[in-house]
């Protein structure tokens, strides 16, 4: 127990994978600026049980944005980083968001196709063949004047989908300082990996996990 990670909420754990509930401001791998202060480096120090010279490692299956929380899985061997990677669009994930304004549309789908220029700023383009296929699902759970909680679908895996599709259509998350417009009294980015399904690489049985919205998200459209 003393070399579980502060800060860090193990959803469940077995000799294949670790699931976590990410908080939000946490980054999931190392930068230039940050090594240690990642999800990535406090679960190697975990399954290490705080020996360096172990050879016990986790392996990036996929990732979440610094300023998102929720669910993220990692592998703990090669074999099911693959496994995992080669089926991801086949998986279900959802997310929950508060965006700016009221949507007109109620329930709804947003496609494009995302590029990514020279300053990693991700935006949509018209040509297939400059852009990725992003798809994204949502639907309006609650709503007051200023924001809208939504239910998000997450049909494929773009970089920074969810924050640029509605950013594009005028609704952009709240707390985006990079898509959105910063504003006074936003405490972060409302933005959470909410639920995950998805098949295990060894038993090939069907896993769900799910964690509640943050009550933060609350607050906003109270």
């Amino acid at each position: 127990m003393k070399h579980l990670p502060k800060n860090l909420e193990i959803l469940y754990e077995d000799r294949d994978i670790i699931v976590i509930n990410k908080p939000a401001g946490l980054l999931t791998m190392a930068t230039e600026r940050e090594r240690e202060n990642t999800a990535y480096f406090l679960l190697t120090d975990y399954v290490r049980k705080g020996n360096p010279k172990s050879n016990n490692r986790i392996f990036i299956v996929h990732r979440l944005d610094r300023e998102t929380s929720g669910i993220l899985i990692f592998a703990k061997t090669e074999q099911t980083k693959h496994f995992l990677q080669e089926n991801w669009q086949n998986f279900s994930k959802k997310y929950v968001a508060v965006v700016h304004g009221r949507l007109d549309k109620k329930e709804g789908i947003i496609e494009s196709y995302l590029t990514e220029n020279q300053s990693y700023r991700v935006y949509s383009v018209n040509n297939a063949t400059r852009g990725k296929y992003s798809k994204t699902g949502y639907r309006v759970l609650k709503e007051n004047e200023k924001f809208s909680m939504l239910e998000i679908d997450l049909f494929t895996g773009t970089k920074n989908q969810i924050r640029v599709h509605f950013s594009e259509n005028g609704h952009p998350v709240a707390g985006d300082k990079t898509y959105g417009t910063a504003e006074k009294g936003i405490k972060r980015l409302a933005l959470h990996s909410m639920f995950i399904s998805f098949i295990h690489p060894y038993s090939k049985k069907e896993m769900n996990f799910k964690t509640g919205i943050p009550h933060y998200f609350h607050e906003l459209v109270s």
